[in-house]
């Protein structure tokens, strides 16, 4: 077997354009494909990440007022307190966020109280 420290020493000495070189006889000569390898297992270890994370803040968006724009109003008043002419301005304005980086339970209540008055809430 070669020696692994005289194999890395001659390796580190490549230029980039002998290393392309290189790459491409091993793939002719072993019958795979370095690029093939890469796309394969890339997404997979980066895969899992992801999905072990769970999202802990949300903002709450209005979407709408479902034709109920002075319930809707009255109940963004009460959650945020903003004055008439914002909360009416917000309402108007949709989709606009309601709160933002809250909790998921806050989130939801928010959703809640705002689809009861008549209006549409996006979580994200």
């Amino acid at each position: 077997m070669a020696d692994i420290a005289k194999l890395v020493e001659d390796l580190s000495a490549l230029t980039v354009m002998e290393a392309a070189e290189l790459a491409k006889a091993l793939e002719e000569a072993w019958g795979v494909s370095a690029a093939a390898a890469v796309a394969v297992a890339g997404p997979a270890a980066g895969g899992d990440a992801p999905a072990a994370e769970e999202q802990t803040e949300f903002d709450v968006i209005l979407t709408g007022d479902g034709g109920k724009k002075i319930q809707v109003i009255k109940e963004v008043r009460a959650l945020t307190g903003l004055g008439l002419t914002e909360a009416k301005a917000l309402v108007e304005g949709a989709p606009k966020p309601i709160k933002e980086a809250v909790n998921k339970a806050e989130a939801e209540e928010i959703k809640a109280k705002i689809e009861a008055a008549g209006g549409t809430v996006e979580l994200k």
